[in-house]
């Protein structure tokens, strides 16, 4: 590795380093200053608005990944370019492409970074986040779809409930369906309510009936209480609407399998969250061929120019990931290509500019 390699490098991973401790602090100071009052009215402990922002932190500076890279790549090079640095080394007969290559050594660097924290640390940084900020932040709201819950357990368990309450660990209007292999009834239970009993680790039933089929007749056993065990949790009625973001890769990769054989009518959501996982690295590249083909030129009015491209870009992004993604989820649009067609765009951006800043 060359001097001007190490120079550019230090420079990268530098400047993007002082763009997460700044900015990173910024956003922990502006939500507490939203959120303390309600921190304090809900009585939340102080060690655990400590662990909040630390999850914080990891959550939300993740999110900025991409876009702090962005910024701070033409930042720096922008600086380079003013300061005409860039000049030199190219008229010394470095080709564009040589000078481009600390850049994608240090996209390389990040990239990693970031596919790894994305997979195993974020995930539980992720549910401690969204698990304070339900319970003390937005206390009464719904993390959950709570009522009228219809679930495949797998190819010959459904169950169903009216209203379950996660608190509680009970649900009401209990029906449990087991069929055979040839879709005929195999059993049908029902009850008016069912409850997990944390200390004999068993469900509890209130009002049951089962109906076993026996041929064409049908055995009925009726009781107002009976204790039971179930193959199921009673968290699996209704995953809470954050789930896929609190689990690593290999959980993440079984929950969907799992997920697909119930037949879940929300599995899109969960698949977008693993693509936009792996997209991670291949966005790092393409943002910092854009962010150095922009700010490698010397332009009339310098960095702001260049600074301002650079954050209308970012939105830009920002708003085709979250339209393609909000169609995935909620408009039945293939999860791949909600992640795949942003990438597209912005790759082409990225050859275009690249090709224009050589010449």
């Amino acid at each position: 590795m060359s001097i001007i390699d190490k120079y550019i490098l230090k420079r990268y991973l530098v400047t993007f380093a002082v763009m997460l401790l700044l900015f990173v602090p910024i956003g922990i100071m502006a939500n507490l200053a939203e959120q303390i009052g309600k921190m304090i009215d809900n009585d939340a402990p102080t060690n655990e608005i400590v662990i909040y922002y630390l999850n914080f932190t990891i959550y939300i500076g993740s999110l900025l990944f991409p876009i702090f890279l962005f910024l701070s790549i033409i930042f720096f090079t922008s600086k380079l370019a003013s300061n005409t640095e860039i000049v030199a080394i190219l008229s010394s007969g470095v080709s564009y492409g040589r000078f481009l290559r600390p850049y994608l050594i240090g996209a390389s660097i990040i990239a990693a970074t970031m596919l790894v924290m994305a997979m195993f640390i974020v995930p539980n940084a992720s549910k401690g986040y969204n698990e304070f900020k339900y319970k003390y932040l937005k206390k009464g709201k719904k993390d959950r779809i709570t009522s009228n819950i219809f679930n495949q357990l797998n190819e010959n368990d459904f169950l169903y409930v009216s209203s379950f309450d996660p608190a509680r660990q009970n649900a009401n209007k209990f029906t449990f369906e087991r069929f055979n292999d040839d879709n005929t009834l195999n059993f049908k239970i029902s009850a008016n309510s069912i409850r997990w009993v944390e200390k004999d680790s068993m469900y509890r039933l209130i009002k049951y009936t089962k109906r076993k089929m026996v041929g064409d007749s049908a055995i009925i056993e009726t009781k107002n209480r009976l204790d039971t065990l179930f193959a199921f949790k009673i968290s699996d009625l209704t995953p809470v609407s954050y789930i896929a973001e609190t689990k690593n890769l290999y959980e993440l990769n079984k929950f969907i399998k799992d997920q697909r054989r119930k037949g879940a009518s929300n599995i899109n959501s969960y698949v977008l969250v693993k693509y936009r996982r792996w997209a991670l690295p291949l966005t790092a590249f393409i943002l910092t061929i854009i962010a150095v083909a922009v700010s490698s030129v010397k332009r009339r009015g310098g960095m702001g120019i260049n600074l301002a491209f650079g954050i209308g870009v970012a939105f830009i992004y920002i708003f085709f990931d979250k339209v393609f993604g909000t169609l995935a989820e909620q408009a039945g649009f293939s999860p791949l290509l909600a992640v795949i067609i942003p990438n597209i765009v912005f790759g082409i951006l990225a050859f275009y500019l690249l090709q224009h800043a050589k010449r």
